[in-house]
């Protein structure tokens, strides 16, 4: 369900002169696709060298070791790939010297309606993740640590949002975090450019006409902040013309 569409024309490089060690770590992830065929890997390498959340989680050390990680609407897998590799890289003695450690110790699970994206995933990440093929509406979340949800929601309907934020509540424990990438309804133009694209997304997987449900951002919050969650506001589009936001939402401690 992620705005998974491969049309990165309109995005400038996050990173125009990546360092040695990022480079190789975005080339290890990306090796992990070859099994899943050439649309798989362009897809990745494109992905993870124009979106700035990827590289963001883990430079900001998001997802902190043991955690169990749910990826709701995951697509072919691509922020578990550079999860994997970053455990490979840092192993190896090849990470940039200013970031913290990424989490050693994994448990991976996805959930992605899409059947030809759950392969590819499946392919890329072998027994190393879960990769669960269902509809976000009707799943059962396992009970996590981080859960993720990045360009997905505005897919759903309004009440259907708000019944898979209030289960992401119910799945994890007090202080577990929910990384939620959406866009901002009011930005202008970019919420504008937001808005067409994802229709041609969603016009390329033969979804038809698909309607969009955005929220300002202070509607997000407020709908977090009810499900027992402090939420912090970090922009999440630099070095592209969307108007994306990441929320950081932390459960509430007792």
């Amino acid at each position: 369900m992620r705005r998974d569409s491969g049309i990165e024309a309109v995005a400038a490089p996050a990173r125009s002169k990546a360092s040695e060690p990022i480079a190789a770590l975005l080339d290890a992830a990306v090796r992990r696709f070859a099994p899943a065929g050439r649309v798989a890997v362009g897809f990745a390498r494109g992905k993870l060298r124009y979106d700035p959340v990827y590289l963001e989680l883990l430079r900001r050390g998001l997802v902190p070791d043991g955690a169990r990680v749910l990826d709701l609407g995951c697509g072919q897998g691509t922020l578990f790939a550079l999860l994997l590799a970053a455990r490979e890289q840092y192993r190896a003695g090849r990470w940039p010297v200013d970031w913290p450690a990424p989490p050693l110790r994994l448990s991976l699970r996805g959930i992605e309606r899409a059947g030809a994206d759950a392969r590819r995933a499946r392919l890329a990440l072998g027994r190393e993740a879960e990769i669960e093929g269902a509809d976000l509406r009707v799943a059962r979340l396992a009970p996590s640590d981080v859960v993720v949800l990045l360009d997905v929601l505005h897919y759903l309907e309004e009440l259907a949002q708000e019944r898979l934020l209030a289960a992401v509540a119910d799945a994890v424990a007090p202080g577990s975090l929910l990384l939620m990438r959406v866009g901002d309804a009011t930005a202008g133009a970019a919420a504008l450019l937001t808005r067409v694209v994802d229709h041609l997304v969603a016009l390329a997987r033969g979804r038809g006409v698909h309607r969009l449900h955005f929220r300002a951002i202070p509607q997000w919050i407020a709908l977090l902040e009810r499900l027992g969650f402090a939420v912090s506001v970090e922009p999440m589009s630099e070095g592209t013309l969307f108007a994306n936001v990441l929320l950081v939402a932390r459960k509430h401690r007792g």
